[in-house]
């Protein structure tokens, strides 16, 4: 395995002390199968990243084996498929996890992954106690912003800290719970609100695990919560909330919780810097944006990012390849090892505009905070969130469809030379067409070949200490090594604790943001006379991504535009989608899939539709969609294509109003 690279022995101007030791250098990865993940993993860790970061698919994450129906087109797409022990296994094969730093980008499933890994650990004859990572655990920014939760809130906060409980006794150096504000930018959060959000998660979860570990191992439980944090590119900005959230988290510890010691106040944290700008349009931008917004947190020594992981330039357009995962390695690399940035101490200390931001950040996350902590915390304020989420959301993209947010090559300075980088048959990577299958195949080997009265006497047992309140982990890991699948594992939580649908945060009434609309309303109001009824709009999300945005942001603009909306939220199967469509009437279909998946999804739907006599009603697409798919969809049937260089909501809104309209049809 290769070792980390030595910092150099730097010496600070006028003092005596080396240069720090860098943050860990990550890249997020994961796809296909384990086997090829593996080989990415050993590939990166020999170009000098000294961490793993593991994406992991959308039916691990969400519970469900890859053969499930829910998974279908999802398998292998986002992240890596791990079906059972077997595949965990595969995954790390080589990588001698006792010397290893893992984070593992894992929530509703959290419990089950981490006793995949610790019964993987063990077969390599690690020390469990030596095990070093993360894993991100927090269900409340699940049900804010990405969407892959499976059970209700109490029963998951209960296992979030079932897992927090088990480490302290097992994993000492094992951090719990990563507590993720990133998705919650991405889904529209001011910094004010970010920062409130995330502490009100935190708060929340310490809240029950004081109730779970000796009340003398609570400070040092405080100790291992950490946070994984998005930086955008408001470049001032982003570096004060990083310093606001170090200073409040000490507050919060120290006031809230009594912890005495400086080292379990310390703000722990990595980042991924933000994917949601990163443009289609003149991809070769991002490479700038991912810079400038990885300074934000590492500059500011008192407030600098225990790990960093960037993103790709190209991931608007599709999979990254391993080349452009190590153009972004390599910027860390040249920043921590080229520059003097680690010689010195805190440069922005004392300096009158940051300390009057993070006041004024501050102020605003303490009220923010203060709000949630009077409707009973976290876990009771979810729709309240969540419906702010979406309306700041709204209110962003308003200002770049305006033009009062600038954003380059996308609302202004848009003539460009074609990029060179862009260019080929192989200018982004495709997942493996065979990786599913393989998937299957060999998870059918799995079942074919385990003990199956060990595997159902572990899932018993399972369900059993989920029903009686004991702690997860024990009955997680047995049930691990006797050979059950994640979709076994995800079966029984949800037997026990019931499945949820989390709030769509898209009110049926429409919002006071009509402005800029007359037009496309008067449009609206004269189609749905021509109808006979007001215009019916389905917004679906098949499959099981949890990326709603989009979808929202849709939903919320044809409300506003008068439309009669119809939106359920994530995680529909496309006959539920097709059912909706033909019970309501719809006049026009919207999916929304960031997955990859949107292939055999939408043809599904698309053959349902006509089997349900709906071949009529036109349906759009949205999503990370190839040009090649693109006109594949197209070719399916589907009216209208979008993907994120399509950032005018009116003109979507202005297709959809036509497409419905009856005139335009029977000039067709």
């Amino acid at each position: 395995m290769p070792t980390e690279t030595p910092t150099r022995d730097r010496k600070t101007p006028g003092a005596d002390r080396p240069a720090d030791r860098p943050w860990l250098f990550r890249t997020y990865a994961g796809h296909s199968t384990a086997r090829a993940s593996n080989a990415l993993y050993r590939t990166n860790l020999a170009k000098g990243q000294t961490g793993l970061s593991v994406a992991f698919d959308l039916p691990t994450q969400t519970g469900y084996d890859s053969d499930h129906k829910l998974a279908r087109g999802e398998v292998g797409k986002v992240g890596v498929p791990v079906a059972h022990l077997g595949d965990m296994r595969m995954l790390f094969a080589d990588i001698p996890l006792e010397q290893m730093n893992t984070s593992m980008t894992i929530n509703a499933t959290a419990p089950w992954l981490l006793a995949l890994y610790i019964a993987a650990a063990e077969e390599q004859g690690a020390d469990i106690s030596k095990l070093q990572g993360t894993v991100q655990n927090d269900l409340i920014k699940e049900y804010l912003s990405r969407g892959t939760y499976v059970c209700p809130p109490k029963p998951s906060l209960r296992m979030i800290t079932d897992v927090a409980a088990y480490t302290r006794e097992h994993l000492p150096k094992w951090n719990p719970m990563n507590i993720c504000s990133y998705h919650l930018q991405e889904a529209g959060a001011t910094p004010e609100e970010e920062l409130a959000f995330a502490l009100a998660t935190a708060t929340t979860v310490l809240d029950d695990l004081r109730t779970k570990v000796p009340a003398a191992h609570f400070p040092q439980m405080v100790g291992r919560i950490s946070f994984f944090v998005n930086a955008g590119i408001r470049f001032i900005t982003e570096m004060s909330k990083m310093r606001a959230f170090v200073e409040l988290w000490d507050e919060i510890t120290r006031e809230r919780y009594g912890v005495e010691e400086e080292k379990f106040r310390r703000f722990r944290y990595g980042v991924q810097v933000n994917s949601l700008g990163l443009t289609e349009q003149q991809p070769e931008n991002n490479v700038y944006r991912i810079l400038l917004e990885m300074l934000a947190v590492t500059l500011s020594k008192n407030a600098r990012a225990r790990a960093v992981q960037l993103p790709a330039w190209n991931e608007a357009l599709g999979l990254p390849r391993p080349w452009d995962q190590q153009w972004s390695l390599r910027m860390q690399q040249i920043l921590a090892y080229e520059t003097d940035l680690l010689e010195y101490e805190d440069i922005f200390d004392g300096n009158p505009a940051i300390e009057r931001k993070v006041e004024e950040l501050k102020a605003g996350a303490r009220a923010e905070l203060a709000q949630i902590d009077a409707m009973g915390g976290a876990m009771e304020a979810i729709d309240y969130m969540k419906s702010r989420l979406v309306e700041s959301n709204a209110e962003r993209i308003a200002r770049i469809e305006a033009g009062e947010t600038t954003v380059v090559g996308v609302n202004k300075w848009t003539e460009a030379a074609p990029s060179p980088l862009t260019s080929g048959p192989e200018a982004i990577m495709l997942a493996d067409p065979e990786a599913e299958a393989d998937q299957i195949a060999r998870l059918e080997a799995w079942r074919a070949a385990r003990d199956e009265a060990a595997v159902q006497a572990a899932l018993a047992a399972l369900r059993r200490a989920a029903a009686s309140g004991e702690n997860i982990m024990p009955a997680s890991i047995a049930a691990a090594k006797a050979g059950a699948t994640t979709g076994e594992w995800g079966d029984a939580v949800r037997e026990t604790f019931g499945q949820y649908r989390g709030p769509t945060g898209v009110s049926r009434n429409p919002s006071n943001r009509t402005e800029g609309l007359d037009e496309i309303r008067a449009r609206v109001d004269a189609v749905s006379d021509l109808l006979g009824r007001r215009l019916k709009f389905v917004v679906g999300k098949p499959g099981l991504d949890g990326h709603s945005n989009g979808a929202e942001q849709i939903a919320a603009r044809a409300r506003d535009c008068g439309m009669d909306i119809t939106y359920d939220g994530i995680r529909l199967t496309p006959e539920e989608i097709v059912a909706s469509a033909k019970a309501d009437g719809a006049h026009v279909v919207g999916l929304s899939i960031l997955s990859g998946s949107h292939i055999p999804l939408i043809e599904e739907l698309i053959a349902r539709m006509r089997a349900e006599g709906l071949g009529h009603v036109p349906v759009v697409a949205g999503g990370i969609i190839p040009d090649d798919d693109a006109r594949r969809l197209l070719a399916m049937g589907v009216a209208k294509v979008y993907t994120p260089k399509d950032f005018q909501l009116n003109t979507i809104m202005n297709d959809i109003v036509t497409l419905a309209d009856p005139r335009a049809q029977a000039a067709e």
